[in-house]
């Protein structure tokens, strides 16, 4: 299957936005660029995910700056990955002749080409003749600081305060003021590249020739085709499931192994709402769930370099604590992620503010102590054991669960309202002691098992007593109350419930009454459990993607594959998925968000082998 867009859908809104979902991704593993519909990169950060926006119309279309590169006549247009790659093609059908965009950023192996951050994109006329025009107009530092624009020849430089790019072109570029543009024309067969780099004292400026460019494009395709053929995944969903396994690898930071919740930053989960954040950074919970759905597929040395920033950054060796562990990181590991808000820019379709940075850092979430332990428990098994350090890291953090487990928390979800006894923190907790006591007792590690097997199954008798509500008959948001959570259809996924249990099928029965709507699950309902902020959300995709999985187990296939058919509906164009979907269908919030393309992969995995 070929995932294409209409021409109907890739109109800008009110001729400044396209909507979030009409958007391909490229990467090079250190950032990424988001191409609309129209050919008109409207993200781009430089030289790593984290850093500040150089296009980023999709914030601001007057401030933001962009890479327009389009059709000159009215064109249709559609789009596509190069099959098995993360290159993307932008095709335009026009009344006189077919032409393509080529997008891609070249994957330098590990040598110093790295730093130069290279974007090409290949302009190819297929059939016919086709006029286009193209507009390069970068803002540095999120649109706020300025840049002086130096032509040489086919080259522009773009330079301003801590960066500068370099654009070289095979067609002639003209000033204007501070961007350049041009208009050229193709007939079949004939080509045109566009190559942006970024330039400094120890990467000059480069010319990027047709031959050249093609010459990446096939390194391209062939890195990426040859990275897919590890997959051990041949079920059903083949196509998703790669797409998503492609995604993932795209979010992955490669200097350090760092794997980012989602490349972009501020996208609303409401339209006009303030529930906009950054998600650039390193999610604990979020990376630890990547590591299980890449081993899955077979994926060992992903999960590998996450263990390695695990060790480097986070476990307790060095002098660092074994706890409070700070729910996220910077891609390089740093720990100070303070939010600001940038006023100057409007916010996506008006949705402001726009942050930069993430408060949630601070937040207490011990639910991610059971993500880890977990992930080190898989990567243990799957792939290679822990080592005699590693596995006194793990017994550190175990102790500290066991001494602390039992306190109000933020949360999975990092409510802004207040600290609560939350199920989902308590179960994860079990994970984490759970996890380890199977590790140290099949491979023989020294721990203290007596205080680990007490406190764990403390924890699961709290949980079935004051996690349980008898007025709903169903497991709950928070201790002593009636809220219900997404968040705990990981009961029996984590293994702490049997998935036939009569208590967790009366659970699952009120979450599908109350949280269901079309097989797409809200995480909760804000008016009954205030969360600290305004305005209401879409559907929470990860969770429709732990609904069909908790359906898998209970032995409801058919309902499993209704609700897991529907969902691969709410993809966009090319498979892609936000964090939410909104009531009408449109995708919402950060884009792509990796926990929805890992659960996506989960979920394909296990009902593909429950249909057998």
């Amino acid at each position: 299957m070929t995932y294409a867009s209409d021409d109907d859908r890739s109109a800008r809104r009110d001729g400044r936005y396209l909507p979030v979902a009409d958007h391909g991704l490229i990467g090079d593993l250190r950032s990424v660029a988001l191409v609309g519909t129209d050919g008109t990169i409207d993200w781009y950060c430089c030289p790593s995910f984290d850093s500040p926006s150089v296009f980023g119309s999709i914030l601001d279309a007057e401030r933001g700056g962009s890479f327009a590169l389009t059709a000159a006549v009215p064109a249709r247009t559609k789009q596509f990955y190069f099959p098995d790659t993360n290159v993307l093609i932008t095709r335009f059908f026009t009344e006189d002749g077919v032409g393509e965009v080529q997008d891609f950023m070249p994957l330098s192996g590990g040598t110093g080409e790295a730093e130069r951050h290279r974007l090409i994109r290949r302009v190819l006329c297929v059939r016919g003749s086709l006029p286009f025009r193209v507009r390069v107009a970068p803002r540095f530092d999120y649109g706020a600081r300025p840049h002086a624009l130096r032509q040489e020849g086919d080259m522009a430089v773009f330079a301003s305060d801590g960066l500068s790019l370099a654009l070289t072109s095979t067609v002639a570029l003209e000033a204007d003021g501070p961007d350049v543009c041009a208009e050229f024309k193709l007939a079949e067969g004939e080509s045109a590249v566009f190559a942006l780099d970024q330039i400094s004292g120890e990467v000059a400026p480069r010319r990027c020739a047709r031959t050249e460019a093609e010459e990446q494009f096939a390194a391209t395709v062939a890195y990426w085709r040859r990275w897919l053929a590890a997959s051990r995944y041949r079920g059903r969903w083949r196509e998703m499931v790669h797409r998503s396994a492609l995604t993932l690898k795209l979010l992955t930071y490669a200097p350090t192994g760092a794997i980012v919740a989602a490349p972009t930053t501020s996208l609303p989960e409401q339209l006009g709402g303030e529930r906009n954040w950054d998600y650039r950074y390193v999610w604990v919970r979020d990376a630890a769930f990547c590591v299980y759905a890449l081993l899955r597929l077979g994926f060992t040395g992903e999960a590998e370099a996450f263990m390695e920033f695990v060790t480097r950054h986070i476990s307790p060796g060095d002098g660092k604590p074994s706890g409070p562990l700070q729910i996220m990181y910077g891609i390089d590991g740093r720990t100070d992620l303070t939010e600001t808000e940038l006023g100057h820019l409007e916010g996506h379709r008006g949705s402001a503010p726009v942050r930069v940075g993430n408060a949630a850092a601070d937040q207490l979430q011990l639910d991610i102590y059971g993500a880890l332990i977990d992930s080190i428990y898989l990567y243990d098994k799957w792939a290679e054991p822990v080592s005699s350090a590693q596995w006194d890291d793990v017994c550190a953090l175990v102790d500290w669960v066991c001494e602390h487990w039992d306190q109000p928390d933020e949360g999975v979800w990092e409510t802004r309202g207040g600290r609560k006894n939350f199920l989902y923190s308590r179960l994860m907790c079990w994970v984490a002691i759970e996890r380890a006591i199977r590790m140290a007792n099949r491979r023989g590690l020294p721990a203290d098992l007596a205080r680990w097997q007490e406190s764990r199954d403390t924890i699961y008798r709290r949980i079935h007593t004051r996690g349980w509500s008898e007025t709903r008959r169903a497991f709950v948001q928070h201790e002593d109350g009636d809220v219900l959570d997404a968040a705990v259809l990981m009961m029996p996924l984590a293994k702490f419930i049997a998935p036939t249990d009569p208590k967790w099928l009366s659970t699952l029965d009120a979450l599908t009454q109350d949280l269901v709507s079309d097989s797409l699950v809200y995480r909760y309902d804000p008016r009954s459990s205030p969360d600290g902020l305004h305005g209401d959300e879409g559907t929470f995709s990860i969770c429709s993607f732990w609904y069909v999985e908790a359906l898998v187990h209970a032995g409801r296939l058919d309902e499993a594959r209704l609700a897991f058919e529907k969902m691969l509906t709410y993809a966009n164009h090319l498979g892609l998925y936000a964090e939410e979907i909104s009531h009408t269908g449109e995708q919402q919030g950060n884009f792509p968000q990796a926990f929805t393309h890992l659960a996506l992969i989960s979920a394909a995995f296990n009902l593909d082998r429950a249909l057998g």
